[in-house]
């Protein structure tokens, strides 16, 4: 670690406010404890300084870009504030758009439904379902999980030399995998995209909650992210890069906001002339709070600074696999390898428990919420679980066809709210489990494992 990171890391020894951090939760062995939030990587926290933006706003909330009414105004310039504040978050280029959704998910089929007319899409087997789904109405090319980041680039190199120079292609990379936390080399994939001339998307879902962002610096030609994963509520997302395919593109949805005239024809139809900035992708009322939660998260994380928290995150990391380090039942997953580059996400089986269970018993047992199963990553689960004989337990174990084996994983990740508490109790927890067993009966309901409470 460079001297600057230790620095960073003595300057925030503490977590980052959030909501729910002194929420307590039962027990099933009886009593209470603070509930460890430790799933940012599905949902983080929103950030208390979010929340109170949120709640100075809300009294004054109006309709943006249609009413003369002072709150209208109010809001509306709340909103295109918010626009610029992402796009400053972002470093994003003169020209690009930033255009608010619902979701990376919801960005990324926005993106799918502008792609022109032949298009080929690339994309990497260990993608999040968000980015590895949506382009059913192009060519795509899915790309096997390479086992380096060296062997990412080779990979895509390889792949984008066969298609045809001349027609329009696209890349949709993530920046930081949402089963393994590890980094992937954004730049590096950016400048083989480009040197073959393709376009990439980056898939900051995972990313943009622990490390700064630059669309400049990376080179790449659109970002996605959502608001729930950045500490923020509400349900937004971005889509934010080049205006070109866009703006060339029919409007996402179809109706007020996305029209900038309409008029009436004879045969009784109708014209319509769409906008052409972001407007042309966001019809309807806007979710006006929350793209103001995002820009207040993305505030709040830029004051914090990215490097204090990047540096926090890592002693994190060190705490979970240094503290497991000696668990012989415990085996992580990985891509990359151990020593690679990650934010605050880890993946792992353990040898004689089915996930299901292994989760579970860590929530009832210990007040700690982690995530298990597939994490919409199901390609990615299977070729890392793919070649595992460790046997598993029957309790929550999902159904397998024949001649399958029933697959699943347990999730823990963490961030800017998560306290050292947190993650040393879920180290405790981990051994304690493997040592000495659940101290409750189990069973399964409705494929969950769940605590039984017959008795």
């Amino acid at each position: 670690m460079s001297v600057s990171a230790v620095a960073a890391d003595r300057s925030v020894r503490a977590p980052l406010p959030v909501l729910g951090r002194d929420v307590t939760v039962p027990l099933v062995t009886g009593g209470e404890v603070t509930y460890a939030a430790l799933d940012y990587a599905a949902s983080a926290p929103a950030l208390q300084q979010v929340w109170d933006d949120v709640a100075a706003y809300a009294p004054y909330y109006g309709s943006v870009h249609r009413g003369a009414g002072y709150l209208s105004q109010l809001s509306t310039d709340l909103f295109e504030n918010a626009r610029r504040t992402v796009a400053e978050f972002l470093d994003c280029r003169t020209g690009d758009q930033v255009v608010f959704t619902r979701s990376t998910t919801d960005s990324l089929n926005l993106l799918a439904a502008a792609l022109p007319d032949g298009c080929e899409v690339f994309v990497f087997e260990t993608e999040h379902h968000a980015s590895l789904l949506p382009w059913r109405d192009a060519r795509v090319t899915c790309l096997d999980a390479p086992r380096s980041p060296r062997r990412a680039v080779e990979t895509l190199e390889r792949a984008l030399a066969g298609r045809d120079p001349h027609g329009p292609a696209l890349v949709c990379v993530t920046g930081a995998s949402n089963v393994t936390g590890e980094l992937w080399p954004v730049r590096e994939l950016a400048a083989a995209a480009h040197a073959h001339g393709a376009r990439i998307v980056l898939d900051a879902a995972q990313l943009a909650p622990h490390h700064a962002v630059s669309v400049t610096d990376l080179d790449v030609d659109w970002v996605a992210f959502s608001g729930h994963k950045l500490y923020a509520p509400f349900g937004s997302g971005v889509l934010a890069g080049r205006a070109d395919w866009l703006r060339e593109a029919e409007p996402y949805l179809a109706g007020g906001g996305a029209s900038r005239k309409v008029t009436r024809r004879e045969d009784g139809g109708v014209d319509v002339e769409w906008h052409e900035g972001a407007a042309r992708h966001e019809a309807g009322s806007p979710n006006v709070i929350g793209a103001h939660a995002v820009a207040s998260a993305c505030k709040a994380l830029t004051e914090a600074g990215f490097e204090a928290l990047a540096a926090r995150e890592e002693r994190l990391v060190r705490v979970v696999r240094e503290g497991l380090a000696d668990v012989p039942e415990v085996r992580f997953l990985s891509l990359f390898g151990d020593d690679a580059p990650r934010v605050g996400v880890l993946s792992f089986v353990v040898e004689g428990w089915n996930s299901s269970h292994f989760a579970a018993a860590l929530s009832a047992e210990y007040g700690i919420g982690v995530r298990d199963g597939l994490f919409c990553a199901h390609p990615l689960v299977r070729t890392l679980l793919g070649g595992d004989a460790r046997a598993q337990g029957e309790c929550g174990a999902p159904e397998a066809g024949p001649g399958e084996k029933s697959l699943n994983a347990i999730r823990v990740s963490f961030g800017a709210g998560t306290p050292d508490e947190h993650v040393e109790r879920f180290v405790r927890a981990v051994r304690e489990l493997v040592r000495d067993g659940a101290r409750w009966n189990y069973r399964t309901v409705d494929g969950r494992c769940v605590p039984d409470t017959s008795a």
